[in-house]
């Protein structure tokens, strides 16, 4: 069983700390037992903010954690409830996910396309957070190869390679086809928010390495990200800079 479900939206947690402990705490804790009742391995899905983001080097698997966030406390609270209900279980923390439904990269490119039609301000986005981008369809694939590798405990997975969220929006914003708009780089206490943010989110990749589980670098994610059903645009032609493809769907992270 693979417990992907979450409440990941952090600034809403620190307001609504009951709801996140019963989704992201006691939930993946009873889906352990349930598993453990029919003999299944669990999976559950974790997350860098574990860890309290003032590293200088890649966060590894047994590193103390230290969330600094409710979303963070509780789901460090689920990986243990997860590890302690007796199934089988692997714990796979991943880190600055985009796919499927509402992301950073979406949100981006929504801004970008406003600001192009004159609608909207200039970009601004935060240079000194650094973490893994990833993928989720990436994700889902070494997920596969974790459990056919009959792999238990806790494993980091993520895309190769380590980014800012300037670096991202930038590399999103250049291979959607517009390497001609202006991002400005702002610092993190310019945007204060309810949740705070880890500074540093790059997690050390090599224990699911030696497991022979490689995702592709981020880079690579987010090229596949962009030709898929799932990207709020389609790249623009190299020949035709500035049409738009497909209409947005939403623009929030």
């Amino acid at each position: 069983m693979v417990n992907a479900a979450a409440m990941t939206d952090v600034d809403r947690c620190e307001s609504e700390p009951e709801a996140a402990w019963r989704v992201n705490a006691l939930a993946p804790g009873l889906l352990a037992e349930t598993c453990r009742e029919i003999g299944a391995t669990f999976v559950q899905i974790s997350t860098d903010y574990v860890f309290a983001g003032t590293a200088s080097r890649p966060y590894r698997e047994d590193d103390p954690t230290d969330p600094r966030s409710v979303y963070g406390r509780t789901k460090r609270e689920g990986e243990q409830r997860a590890q302690e209900a007796g199934a089988p279980a692997l714990i796979v923390r991943t880190a600055w996910l985009f796919g499927p439904g509402r992301n950073f990269v979406r949100t981006i490119l929504t801004a970008a396309a406003r600001t192009l039609r004159g609608e909207g301000p200039a970009l601004r986005v935060v240079e000194d957070q650094r973490g893994s981008p990833t993928w989720a369809d990436h994700l889902a694939l070494g997920l596969i190869g974790l459990v056919e590798a009959e792999a238990l405990g806790t494993y980091h997975l993520a895309n190769s390679g380590s980014a800012t969220w300037w670096g991202l929006a930038r590399a999103a914003v250049d291979a959607w086809g517009h390497p001609e708009l202006p991002i400005e780089k702002v610092t993190t206490a310019e945007f204060p928010r309810p949740a705070p943010r880890p500074s540093w989110s790059v997690l050390d990749l090599g224990k699911a390495r030696r497991a022979g589980v490689v995702l592709p670098s981020w880079q690579e994610g987010l090229r596949g990200y962009l030709r898929s059903a799932d990207a709020p645009f389609a790249p623009a032609p190299t020949h035709a800079p500035g049409r738009f493809g497909r209409s947005p769907t939403g623009d929030r992270t």
